[in-house]
């Protein structure tokens, strides 16, 4: 894949980075990485396919994680789906919740307009404008309204939206109350604008769980990247999202990796998204 990245800015602490590098640099990090490929035909039921599947893909690492429901069937999927680590730019559909509920309703135009660079381009400086306008303060309040009992501020840390805590298994609650507007947290109005900019990724972005997208196959998603440098060195690089046949909702999956570069975290995760698809695009769990 490609290891650029357009359109984004570079933001760093003594912590971080967060969200994209220029091209030179990223490829810097990693030409051409390898990740380990399931059988072209898995076998037996859905599930032990998936099980097939995502063992081969993680290779064993204990830093890695999915969770999936099936919107046919309404049955639920997990691969490690509590595995917990810090959600990067895929915490930007919770910041411009926040955001919304500060507001009490829709957007004025210059928020509106932030939120459409947070979650369509990733744009830090936008998320972190309605993060200061909401008050880091609101996310542990906004992830019990939506049932993310293990999603939560970093308690060192805890105005860096970055370092936020999240689970494969949370952020599929947060993808079903989005597209469905059936959630406490915000009106079927808030969640159909947030859903609409999902919709909208730019296509440079539209990697792991959207992958699969296509002239017949949409996706509403949201990614995220961010190396932490002051403790482990390693990138987080999440993926969650909605996957659709047409006008047929297929999945709602997210998957959490914690891997050396970044180059390395785009090619699992999309590699994830890619097998995903194929595996429940035949059958439903």
């Amino acid at each position: 894949m490609n290891a650029g990245i357009s359109r984004r800015s570079l933001l760093t602490t003594s912590a971080v980075i967060v969200g994209g590098l220029a091209a030179t640099s990223l490829a810097a990090c990693s030409a051409n990485p390898s990740i380990p490929q399931p059988s072209v035909s898995p076998t037996g039921p859905i599930k032990d396919q998936l099980d097939q599947v995502l063992k081969t893909i993680s290779g064993g690492s204990d830093k890695f994680g999915v969770a999936i429901t099936d919107l046919r069937s309404a049955k639920t999927y997990s691969y490690r789906g509590d595995y917990a680590s810090q959600s990067a730019s895929m915490a930007k559909p919770m910041i411009v919740s926040m955001a919304l509920r500060k507001a009490g309703g829709l957007l004025d135009a210059e928020k509106a307009e932030l939120a459409r660079k947070a979650i369509t381009e990733s744009d830090n400086d936008a998320a972190s404008a309605l993060w200061n306008y909401a008050g880091y303060q609101g996310y542990t309040t906004l992830a019990a309204d939506l049932g993310m009992t293990s999603t939560h501020l970093d308690p060192n840390k805890a105005d860096q939206w970055s370092w936020t805590w999240t689970t494969p298994a949370d952020q599929v609650k947060l993808v079903e109350a989005l597209s469905s507007g059936k959630t406490k947290a915000l009106t079927p109005e808030q969640c159909h604008f947030l859903w609409d900019l999902m919709g909208q990724v730019i296509p440079d972005q539209t990697w792991g769980i959207g992958a699969p997208k296509s002239t017949d196959v949409g996706v509403h998603l949201k990614n995220g990247w961010v190396q932490f440098k002051s403790s482990d060195n390693l990138w987080a690089v999440n993926s969650m999202g909605q996957v659709d046949r047409k006008t047929t909702g297929l999945y709602q999956a997210c998957v959490m990796t914690r891997v050396p570069d970044f180059p390395t975290g785009r090619e699992l995760t999309s590699t994830v998204g890619t097998w995903i698809f194929r595996v429940l695009n035949s059958a439903p769990l």
